[in-house]
């Protein structure tokens, strides 16, 4: 027998046959009216369950007060460290500053930001896209998908929707990893009148379903979110803080993704710019494949090499403390391999770029 996940709520009309369990058998008690996603691993009988949130039980008016908050002060902590690391003209991050200051201006400058603004210290959204969205899901690596890993930033909201309405299984970081890690939503677990509500930050908490590292999934595309973009060579850069890197280095180590998954950003064409230097790269940059605008599609045929995991001698131990995740992935490792791993160069990071763990 495999490994069920079972949607019990004591208001559904009727439960499915393998669904059938006695209250009194369970460890834990069912209280009314919530939603429970039941695991069962019948070949440890161990039984595992967390709560699904609803309407009643999730406040959603604190969750968002709570992220945007949090989101403020860690805009606030990557302005300082850009004003501060583009002063110094030998800071090795210096360039990336100069580029992205640049794309932010401009698109605010030509009015082709939307909301959330101002973009600066975002992934920025962009007049246009649902439309990139919507080219995006025409390529052929999105419709043979069947789980698609996609970023949490307003501008890939679209395909958020877009991959739960075909019918395919999203993962979605939890906002800046502060929380956890990844959460997986599937349009069997929603209804017409929350899917719209499950592609944004509130609605994965409420809906989505929390998964660890020992998840065993396979992703077969990458959706990222990006700032600029090269055309020529699929260099990309994000908003400086390094989630996308980190995300992508524990899934490979979870062994769900490989050289081979398609990397797909979704930009406006004022974000593709040809001066970002391939050889500054740093070894945990993760180029894209494909990028999608407004009016183009573009394979990028990028000759930069994927990371192959975490490279923990560049991450700093500030930001490993502030990661749950991350702490348990290099105990883990640790444990495993009977080797202690490096760390990185100290940084100073701001109080408020400190996330909750």
């Amino acid at each position: 027998m495999g490994t069920y996940v079972l949607q019990i709520s004591s208001s559904l009309p009727f439960i499915p046959k393998h669904a059938l369990i006695s209250r009194r058998f369970l460890p834990f008690s069912l209280p009314e009216n919530r939603h429970f996603s039941i695991k069962l691993e019948s070949h440890n009988s161990k039984i595992t369950h967390s709560a699904r949130k609803n309407d009643v039980g999730f406040d959603t008016a604190a969750y968002e007060a709570d992220r945007l908050s949090r989101d403020a002060e860690a805009r606030k902590a990557m302005a300082e460290t850009s004003q501060k690391e583009t002063q110094d003209e030998s800071d090795p991050k210096a360039w990336k500053w100069v580029i992205r200051n640049r794309v932010w201006d401009s698109m605010e400058a030509q009015n082709i930001a939307q909301f959330p603004r101002p973009v600066h210290h975002r992934i920025p959204n962009f007049v246009g896209a649902n439309i990139a969205a919507n080219k995006l899901s025409e390529l052929e690596e999105f419709k043979m998908a069947k789980c698609v890993k996609v970023n949490p930033d307003t501008p890939q909201k679209q395909v958020r929707f877009l991959t739960l309405n075909a019918g395919k299984k999203l993962l979605t970081p939890q906002p800046r990893l502060r929380t956890g890690f990844f959460s997986i939503l599937e349009s069997q677990m929603l209804s017409s009148s929350t899917i719209k509500e499950a592609c944004t930050s509130v609605g994965v908490a409420k809906y989505g379903r929390a998964i660890g590292l020992d998840e065993k999934i396979k992703v077969d595309l990458i959706v990222i979110g990006s700032v600029a973009v090269d055309p020529k060579t699929g260099a990309r850069l994000g908003k400086g803080e390094g989630f996308a890197e980190l995300e992508y280095g524990m899934l490979r180590y979870m062994g769900a993704i490989d050289d081979s998954t398609p990397i797909v950003t979704s930009v406006h064409d004022e974000q593709l710019v040809d001066d970002i230097p391939v050889e500054k790269l740093l070894i945990h940059d993760v180029p894209v494949d494909i990028i999608c605008t407004p009016t183009k599609i573009i394979c990028t045929n990028t000759p930069i090499p994927k990371p192959q995991g975490i490279y923990w001698d560049k991450l700093s131990p500030e930001k490993l403390g502030q990661i749950k995740i991350l702490r348990e992935l290099k105990s883990r490792i640790e444990r495993e391999t009977g080797q202690k791993l490096p760390c990185g160069p100290s940084e100073k990071l701001p109080p408020t770029a400190q996330r909750r763990c």
